[in-house]
């Protein structure tokens, strides 16, 4: 593959300083090189001018539903919640993804180059989360972790999908069983797996599999986290109780009231994923939702990504929360790091995204300006260093590749 440059831009890595009027390299759909001067363009590259504009990693959306809840399609589109059973472990995000969902496109407009889709918050397990890249192919050519992790709900939505149906759980307090319910019997199936591959090969029965169980099992092993939907400060630390009795890695989506227990949250290494920011006080759980709760975290100590939850919020204006967030108290170098490496670093996805370094994948934008002046828009992006998009301004619009 010829080596494309990108040259005399503001490059803007994310862990690292910016560089003026630098150059980066990409080769095989990988970045080979970066830096200022002494980066040689080689003789034949195909050479894309950024002078005056700024070169920054896709964002990674760290929390979403695009694909499973298309916007424009009604029940039809909406697959969200399997709202038939209060343990959905096995269900995948995976399985019910359009990949030719406009929202797609609106990602990569709002420079979205990666995102993490889960099912809904209906049930108090709710099942398998995916993360994609935004563009390019089907849905399994565009895995970057599956599953990336294990959706959860607490607080509000649990109780009132399944109160509605005079069924458990009901309460907060029954949900908290059910989820801890859950965990006690893939525990004994772990238990049962382990004890019969410790038998010697000729005595060992087969153990019928459960898909339920299976996946918690992962859950329990470490090998993905848990992704806990939870607003009220009270729903954070029941979240943080079951995951000390379970011993598993918690992550927290949404956080509304999290600043309430960030030292809490600091102390255990739990990340937020905040947001969305946007929206009304629509229930009693968001009445203390606010845009400096961002900033509020990160003083604490706690690592955070910042969410649309598309389509509460679209897609495209996640770096708009981003920048109101730095006008409410956020430092702005965060808000960029809550918006690239935090969220790549939770989904287990930063090797390869995140920010600008040699051997990353080459999913980048070249934007106007600065993103967080609302002003500024996505130029160009390429996703494994091909271009996929680039706004005409004669046309007034964006023009994509084939995906």
């Amino acid at each position: 593959m010829a080596v494309t440059a990108i040259v005399g831009g503001r490059i803007v890595p994310v862990e690292g300083e910016p560089i003026e009027g630098g150059t980066l390299l990409v080769e095989d759909g990988l970045i080979a090189a970066l830096g200022g001067p002494e980066i040689a363009v080689p003789q034949g590259a195909h050479v894309v001018e950024a002078a005056g504009r700024w070169v920054l990693p896709g964002f990674v959306e760290a929390h979403g539903h695009l694909g499973v809840h298309e916007e424009g399609e009604g029940w039809a589109g909406n697959d969200t919640n399997e709202m038939t059973d209060p343990v959905t472990a096995h269900v995948r995000a995976i399985d019910a993804i359009n990949p030719d969902e406009q929202g797609w496109r609106d990602a990569v407009i709002g420079g979205v180059l990666a995102v993490n889709v889960n099912p809904g918050s209906g049930n108090p397990i709710g099942g398998q989360t995916v993360a994609l890249k935004s563009w390019g192919g089907t849905v399994d050519d565009r895995v970057l972790r599956e599953p990336a992790g294990m959706k959860s709900a607490l607080g509000e939505n649990p109780k009132r999908v399944y109160g509605d149906k005079k069924q458990t759980p009901s309460t907060r307090l029954g949900v908290a069983a059910v989820i801890r319910g859950a965990f006690v019997d893939a525990r004994n199936y772990l238990a049962k797996l382990e004890s019969e591959a410790a038998k010697p090969e000729e005595e060992r029965k087969p153990v019928e599999r459960d898909l339920k169980l299976e996946a918690l099992g992962r859950v329990l092993r470490r090998e993905i986290p848990w992704r806990q939907h939870c607003h009220r400060a009270d729903d954070i630390a029941t979240a943080i109780r079951i995951a000390e009795e379970f011993g598993y890695e918690l992550v927290i989506d949404h956080g509304t009231e999290a600043h309430l227990v960030a030292d809490k949250l600091a102390a255990r290494g739990i990340p937020v994923i905040i947001g969305p920011l946007f929206t009304t006080r629509s229930k009693v759980e968001l009445r203390n939702r606010s845009l400096a709760n961002p900033g509020k975290l990160h003083r604490a100590g706690v690592t955070i990504a910042i969410t649309t939850d598309h389509p509460v919020v679209p897609i495209n204006f996640l770096v708009h929360q981003a920048t109101l967030a730095v006008k409410e108290g956020l430092e702005r170098d965060e808000a960029l790091r809550a918006l690239t490496i935090n969220p790549a670093r939770i989904l287990g996805i930063d090797g390869r995204l995140g920010s600008l370094a040699v051997g990353k994948d080459a999913d980048l934008c070249i934007w106007s300006g600065d993103p967080l002046d609302v002003m500024q828009r996505v130029e160009r992006a390429f996703v494994d260093g091909r271009e996929i998009y680039t706004y005409d301004y004669a046309a007034g619009e964006g023009v994509f590749a084939a995906a």
